[in-house]
């Protein structure tokens, strides 16, 4: 009990195990019913039985910014959050060559139950180490015709 799952469209904590359904808590605290009959029959994706998760995040930079530095940036972040895990190492990849930005992986380990914290906290970090070094996120910029 207590596994975070993904079954039938939902995603919560099992709380309990019915002979005819299995009961669900979900994150804003929704209990949900699913039939065990769905489970047996389904895909069931257990997000906390290996007790680590990766943290997969794409952020984009800016085409003129300094790739080895933007590395550089983001693995200190990560190296200086207590929650992200040493072993497996966090990877830092180049993803894509996007229209607008240059689309970095961002892939730190961190134990199930401080998923949700590092994912947020390795984004906001990063942009405010980002700012520090001057380094930009694109974005899309709209342009006001002036009619005449």
């Amino acid at each position: 009990m207590d596994d975070v799952i993904e079954a039938q469209g939902e995603i919560g904590t099992v709380k309990e195990i019915q002979i005819f359904n299995t009961r669900l808590l979900t994150a804003n605290n929704q209990t949900v019913y699913i039939p065990n009959g769905s489970l047996s029959n389904g895909v069931i994706k257990n997000y906390t039985q290996e007790g680590i998760r990766r943290v997969d995040l794409t952020i984009g930079v800016d085409y003129n910014s300094d790739l080895k530095q933007v590395k550089e940036v983001i693995l200190d972040v990560l190296s200086k959050n207590e929650l992200v895990l040493k072993n497996p190492a966090p990877s830092v990849l180049v993803l894509a060559l996007a229209d607008s930005s240059i689309n970095i992986a961002v892939r730190p380990w961190t134990n199930a139950e401080n998923f949700l914290t590092v994912h947020s906290d390795t984004l906001e970090q990063c942009k405010i180490a980002f700012d520090t070094a001057g380094i930009e996120i694109p974005y899309p910029h709209q342009v006001e015709i002036s009619k005449k």
